[in-house]
């Protein structure tokens, strides 16, 4: 018998067909998420349920279609995109978009000079990011943007299997809801009372919205039902349909197979270093997030990771078409140039926190170093590769302490760690450790069918 898996990543949606006696997977489709849409809030990072779930419900039921597969799917294991909301109304249908990770409106100093993260922060003591789904639902609260008829949130993932299983209300496993915010992760539920107390003043809101006060009050009602444990929503043409897991436990899970010993290190539009760990432990700067089997990883995380390479290419790219070149991307240029440079040469730094971070959302990146026998496009481009592992590596460093035994192997994951062997040597060199590469190529989805295969 086999699983399947679906991942609804953040510019891709992939499948999976795991053989549940070997825990192999026999087969990988993927099509790109275009879902994007367009707002005129340069803060907001808005894509669209329904084409979400139409591109999704079309690769699942290609793959059933396939007839190696007939009379074999045993099970259907969700994950995808943490931290983003969809509203939903009584009836389970979404009355707005997705408003994805990468949503910016928890930065925005509109509050009396302040975001909502610096009163989150300041005021109550919560550390919650921009981004993460119940700081978006206070912004839009406290800014009259909460849609008509919202009664609940979920996660794109947990709204997919509620539409293949006809559910009315959302299940979220504790790995998505963690990333919500306002979580408590070691007791697995969500802080309510910490979260009705939160209030916007009438000064910070002078100016904001006349309907602040009023939508404040559908707050205290917005939380989704939550379970720990791995449990089945219903059933997509009679094959049982598992509650969606976020992707970093679903990434770890497909990945890694000596969990006490490993560092899993993902490339991706962002990037992370997870480690797991038994006991509930917290590191300033580091999420502890539910992991399935008991226990919790240890996650840090970049806001721009892969992203960085891909912002170098696009500078590359604009240079070659005004020089009229017609290359549809510099990747293959700009391994060239890392081929020919001379890595014992006076190296650029470069700081790749081109979009902050979680703590300091105002940060930016730099290049240091700069030289006349260094400024060049070679030392460029391995500086980036070379910043993209350090942020990584000094999370690493501040989980270290707590870890015993210390951490030897590095398992890699991420097409923007498969596909440069560059990153890959030198994230091994600076961690100081062994380096492989996971066997999955959709490791998200991968490991959405292991946890499946759990029920």
């Amino acid at each position: 018998m086999k699983a399947i898996g679906i991942d609804l990543g953040t510019t891709t949606i992939s499948a999976v067909v795991m053989d549940e006696a070997t825990g192999k997977t026999e087969a990988a489709y993927t099509l790109s998420n275009d879902s994007f849409l367009h707002s005129g809030h340069p803060w907001e990072k808005l894509q669209d349920p329904e084409r979400i779930v139409e591109k999704a419900t079309e690769l699942l039921d290609g793959v059933l279609a396939r007839p190696e597969y007939a009379e074999t799917i045993r099970v259907i294991g969700l994950t995808g995109q943490m931290h983003g909301i969809v509203y939903l109304d009584r009836d389970g249908r979404h009355v707005s978009p997705l408003f994805t990770w990468q949503d910016e409106r928890g930065n925005d100093k509109c509050f009396g000079g302040k975001s909502l993260c610096e009163i989150l922060e300041q005021q109550y003591g919560i550390s919650a990011s921009t981004g993460y789904g119940l700081v978006t639902h206070l912004y839009n609260a406290a800014t009259g943007r909460v849609p008509e008829g919202a009664v609940t949130v979920c996660t794109i993932m947990d709204y997919l299997g509620m539409v293949l299983t006809g559910r009315k209300k959302p299940l979220v496993h504790t790995s998505n809801a963690a990333g919500f915010g306002f979580f408590d992760v070691e007791h697995g539920t969500f802080r309510k009372e910490l979260f009705s107390q939160v209030r916007i003043s009438e000064k910070e809101l002078s100016g904001v919205s006349g309907l602040a006060a009023q939508q404040m009050k559908l707050s205290g009602d917005i939380f989704p039902e939550v379970t720990a444990a791995p449990a089945i929503l219903g059933t997509w043409k009679g094959i049982p349909v598992c509650v969606a897991i976020g992707d970093n436990q679903a990434s770890f899970l497909g990945s890694v197979s000596d969990l006490r010993d490993s560092v899993l290190v993902n490339m991706g539009t962002g990037s992370q270093v997870s480690v797991y760990v038994k006991d509930y432990i917290c590191v300033k700067g580091i999420e502890t997030r539910p992991f399935l089997k008991g226990g919790y990883l240890l996650v840090g995380s970049s806001l721009c990771g892969g992203r960085a390479y891909s912002l170098l290419e696009r500078f590359f790219h604009q240079y070659a078409e005004a020089l009229h070149v017609t290359e549809p991307e510099q990747y293959s240029v700009m391994e060239r140039l890392l081929r020919s440079y001379d890595e014992d040469a006076p190296r650029l730094k470069v700081d790749t926190r081109f979009a902050g971070t979680r703590d300091e959302p105002e940060r930016r990146g730099k290049i240091e170093n700069i030289g006349i026998d260094n400024f060049t496009p070679g030392a460029l481009i391995y500086g980036v590769l070379d910043g993209m592992a350090e942020e990584l590596y000094q999370m690493y460093l501040r989980m270290a302490d707590g870890l015993r035994p210390p951490r030897t192997k590095i398992v890699a994951s991420g097409n923007g760690m498969r596909k440069n062997v560059f990153l890959q040597e030198i994230t091994a060199r600076r961690f100081g450790m062994e380096l492989r590469l996971t066997e999955q190529k959709e490791e998200a989805a991968c490991g959405a069918a292991k946890a499946a295969r759990l029920v």
